[in-house]
């Protein structure tokens, strides 16, 4: 009887130990799951529930409930103007991102849609700046910032940049014509850097091909707008594609004909020449002059 009941506790405290080795193996892989997981969350950073749009949008078309679908993304990487489920409590500075503050993308009761501004694709993140106001139409006066104006540039394939020129894309202004001063012709860079936001009907759009515009529609301000209008008016312009990670400011260009011939400027000097003076005198028909020194 005691043989039996010593094989019965030797297994109990071995079930016992096999049990708590056990144990100790699922703590020990539970911790470090939970390890991982916390790291993945660091590296992740903040997750928000932002607005996407589930299926393509191109220019002009309305954006309403059906076309949007919140999903959860890294904050760190998201633009400050996004459209955000959750908009209660906005810092300040995002606020500042939206026009007029308006940091909801559909609000209670709202029936008029946006519309779309630039296209956008399936699950693209909704931008306050690629949308309008509820109930304003898309055009070229949704995508003028404050103070800025729309001014048409006649192009031709040479003048245009053989139709590679696009929205969104910035070029500066050439002016070639004629100087009142010296009557010759020069060209001159009067603007840089300034953006374009149609071609031709096109506003929002990008094709991968080239094509020949009669027209680009650029933003700048009034005080642009008639230096634009008078080159126009005076000479010819042609435009000069800047590339899109070119920071630096392009002035102070102007270039006439000696600049490409190499001829330099002749100072003519007047040589003053002395005085003669004269007198006449009538003999029969004819007039002799005669020299004589000048008295004044």
């Amino acid at each position: 009887m005691r043989g039996v009941f010593g094989l019965v506790l030797v297994a109990g405290v071995a079930l016992a130990g096999g049990a708590v080795y056990l144990a100790q193996g699922y703590i020990s892989q539970t911790e470090q799951a939970l390890a991982a997981e916390q790291e993945r969350r660091a590296q992740i950073g903040e997750l928000v529930e932002v607005y996407v749009v589930n299926k393509p949008k191109l220019y002009g078309e309305p954006l309403t409930r059906d076309d949007v679908q919140a999903v959860w993304m890294q904050a760190q990487f998201l633009p400050p103007s996004v459209f955000r489920a959750a908009t209660a409590e906005l810092p300040e500075d995002v606020v500042a991102q939206f026009p007029d503050g308006d940091v909801t993308l559909f609000d209670e009761g709202e029936s008029e849609p946006r519309y779309v501004v630039r296209q956008m694709e399936m699950f693209e993140p909704i931008l306050a700046m690629k949308v309008t106001a509820p109930g304003e139409p898309a055009g070229l006066t949704g995508q003028l910032a404050p103070g800025m104006r729309a001014f048409a540039i006649k192009v031709d394939v040479s003048s245009g940049v053989s139709g590679f020129l696009q929205p969104g894309d910035r070029v500066d202004v050439y002016w070639t014509g004629a100087s009142d001063a010296s009557g010759g012709n020069f060209t001159k860079l009067i603007e840089s850097a300034v953006l374009i936001v149609a071609v031709d009907q096109l506003a929002s759009e990008r094709s991968t091909g080239a094509t020949i515009a009669r027209t680009v529609t650029v933003e700048v301000n009034p005080e642009q707008v008639g230096r634009l209008a008078q080159a126009q008016a005076t000479g010819t312009l042609a435009l000069s594609l800047v590339g899109t990670n070119d920071e630096v400011a392009a002035s102070g260009v102007q270039v006439d004909s000696r600049d490409i011939t190499g001829e330099e400027v002749v100072q003519v000097q007047a040589v003053e020449q002395e005085r003669v003076c004269t007198t006449r005198t009538r003999k029969g028909g004819e007039v002799v002059e005669t020299p004589i020194p000048c008295t004044d």
